[in-house]
């Protein structure tokens, strides 16, 4: 019977994960960071598979330099997602190469600080990327509404796995400074090999970002006359031109269409209405597949994309959001 070594069924999981990722995105512009970050964790898993498990130890000499592009890596994806950034592509490619030339040079000089360096290096870019996330799925300006949040919630999850890497590093650090370092060796080899698995299962979601009206609670307008004019503003756009029909409208090209900065328009929303954009665009989709659904007769899926879905997961999820029922019932209901 053929045996795979954990390390190394991981690798090939995620390359899997990889070639799913990359089909799926074919067709659009890919996030090329978060695609290396998978391809990165692959090589990660079985540079740990080779150290760990068949004694290999000259890996340990690349793998801290590896490891040290992981947090660049994710942060340079979620930056696709969250705006472009008025730096050259040379000069962002520098900066985040600092880590990792900081490493080598540890690794050359000074190899009892590399643990301390990387634990800094992934505390340093987890708080980076959660301080971009501080408007909540609305930071997302690049990224499609229909995936926004997920992609939120993906990301999340990803600065949650640096943290969890920078802490078994910590751990790994002081057991083996001790006398005993018994459980250095099964923490290495497991939790490292479940942040890697998170790591790359929290970069392809991310990557995919890319209700009749009675239905949709809408709380008061905001008392300020800013707030009112922009809602008004984007309520007419929405009402008159349907963009929300759009599968690829996301919040910088909602603010270019209206002429109204995206940072007032996602605070005019989250005041007026207690939601994120996100939400606030696929009310307006949702709205009009109840009405698709009740008044015709097209499949559920050609609905979905009419409307401005692209996957049927998202669609069922602010379906339910929306009405709290599935959109094959609401049209039995309503049949």
């Amino acid at each position: 019977m053929l045996f795979i070594p954990l390390p190394f069924a991981v690798a090939i999981l995620l390359l899997v994960l990889f070639v799913a990722v990359l089909r799926r995105d074919e067709e659009a512009a890919p996030n090329r960071p978060f695609l290396a970050l998978i391809l990165l964790a692959a090589l990660q898993s079985v540079l740990s598979g080779l150290r760990w498990g068949y004694g290999v130890h000259t890996v340990g000499m690349v793998a801290p330099v590896i490891a040290a592009l992981v947090p660049p890596l994710a942060y340079a994806g979620v930056s696709r997602l969250v705006r472009t950034s008025r730096r050259p592509l040379p000069v962002r490619i520098v900066l985040h190469a600092v880590p990792a030339v900081v490493i080598l040079l540890l690794t050359a000089f000074w190899r009892d600080a590399i643990d301390i360096a990387l634990v800094l290096v992934f505390v340093g870019y987890a708080v980076a990327i959660l301080l971009l996330m501080r408007p909540g799925a609305d930071a997302l300006r690049l990224a499609p509404f229909e995936g926004a949040v997920p992609a939120y919630r993906a990301i999340i999850f990803t600065a949650a796995a640096l943290c969890l890497s920078a802490a078994i590093d910590t751990f790994v650090f002081l057991d083996l400074t001790s006398a005993h370092s018994v459980r250095a060796l099964m923490l290495i080899s497991v939790g490292n090999l479940a942040v890697l698995v998170i790591l790359g299962i929290a970069a392809a979601a991310a990557s995919r970002s890319r209700a009749p009206a009675e239905m949709v609670e809408v709380a008061p307008r905001p008392e300020t006359s800013e707030d009112k004019e922009t809602i008004a503003t984007v309520d007419a756009l929405m009402e008159a031109k349907k963009h929300y029909r759009d599968a690829n409208l996301n919040l910088d090209r909602l603010a270019r269409k209206t002429g109204i900065p995206a940072r007032q328009i996602s605070a005019a929303i989250n005041r007026a209405m207690d939601k994120n954009v996100s939400q606030y665009v696929n009310d307006y989709r949702i709205a009009e597949a109840c009405r698709l659904l009740a008044g015709t007769e097209k499949p559920v899926t050609e609905v979905m994309f009419e409307v401005g879905f692209q996957t049927k997961s998202n669609f069922n999820r602010e379906f339910r959001r929306v009405t709290d029922m599935t959109p094959v019932a609401w049209r039995q209901r309503k049949g």
